[in-house]
């Protein structure tokens, strides 16, 4: 581990400025990767199907539960959904649109950080590779030629340390925004089918429902005298 003691002494007070913040892109990265294959991630047409299944026998305590057995933001508007289900389409339709416009929230959070992340590492290497350059001129003093050859070796060593460290955090924050905005982008898709879908099918249900109560048997004509 001499050689990564030896980085940081030469990169000098923002390349530790920078570790920090590499810290923080790497956490926020962990983290939403982990909501988006875990917490996040669900079969929404598959789900569907097996809603469709629970209603069309008249379970929806069942389906309560199924949506309970996940913490996708589709089972929470489902769930929603199903909880207004005896007060009719416009309900439901309303449950589900403030579900989604509360999870909504959830799911982008944090992915717009990675963007300002790359700007102020980018930046940072930058001013570290100013004040290396600044103390490789003052090394052009009145030193010895031995010193001053050593201090604008260190000079220049922490300027170019500064630069490619920043410029690689900058990378990194770059390729996990376009990453997690990819997989943000397919669950809101996911999110906004699956509502209009399950809105279709508590109204074709309502409808079947209406039709076999109003119409048992075909009318008969009265009997004129």
């Amino acid at each position: 581990m001499s050689w990564l003691s030896e980085l940081f002494s030469k990169g000098g007070p923002f390349f530790i400025v920078n570790t920090f913040f590499l810290a923080i892109v790497i956490g926020l990265i962990v983290e939403r990767s982990m909501y988006f294959l875990g917490r996040g991630h669900l079969n929404a047409k598959a789900f569907l199907e097996q809603l469709r299944k629970l209603l069309s026998a008249n379970n929806v305590d069942r389906a309560k539960k199924l949506c309970d057995a996940t913490a996708a933001p589709v089972a929470r508007v489902a769930k929603a959904g199903l909880n207004r289900l005896h007060r009719g389409e416009a309900a439901v339709a309303q449950a589900m649109e403030e579900t989604m416009t509360d999870t909504l929230p959830e799911v982008k959070t944090r992915i717009g950080a990675l963007w300002s992340l790359a700007n102020i590492t980018t930046l940072v290497g930058l001013l570290g590779t100013i004040t290396g350059l600044i103390s490789t001129f003052a090394a052009l003093g009145d030193k010895s030629p031995a010193e001053s050859r050593k201090k604008l070796s260190d000079g220049i060593s922490e300027a170019m340390y500064n630069t490619a460290f920043g410029l690689s955090i900058a990378l990194v924050c770059m390729v996990g925004h376009l990453l997690l905005s990819a997989a943000m982008k397919k669950v809101i898709s996911d999110l906004e089918a699956f509502s209009l879908r399950f809105e279709n099918l508590i109204a074709d249900g309502n409808a079947g429902a209406s039709a076999a109560g109003r119409a048992p048997g075909a009318p008969t004509e009265p009997d004129r005298a």
